[in-house]
């Protein structure tokens, strides 16, 4: 995936393992929702959007916090977010 790494400049990020290597993180994202389809057989899907972003955002966040310390305007910085949406985001997820 394509991102910008706080300094206008675009960087992939990819993800190493035991399991993988080199493997992007839009190619995880896209095997875990290929065994997602699979696993509902053909069944109606709805709000799939919303469930991914929620599967990953609160990892993301975690991960952050744990990098910057819980430095909350450190870690806002990091995920290109302002510190009060950082904040109503712990909320969300109970993280306070």
């Amino acid at each position: 995936m394509n991102m910008e790494n706080g300094c206008g400049e675009s960087e992939s990020v990819k993800i190493t393992s035991d399991a993988t290597s080199d493997v992007l993180l839009s190619e995880h994202v896209r095997i875990a929702v290929e065994r997602y389809f699979k696993q509902i057989n053909g069944h109606p899907v709805c709000g799939l959007y919303d469930m991914v972003l929620c599967e990953v955002e609160l990892p993301l966040i975690k991960a952050v916090l744990v990098q910057c310390r819980h430095n909350q305007t450190a870690a806002a910085k990091a995920l290109g977010m302002s510190r009060s949406t950082l904040r109503k985001k712990m909320t969300q997820y109970s993280l306070e």
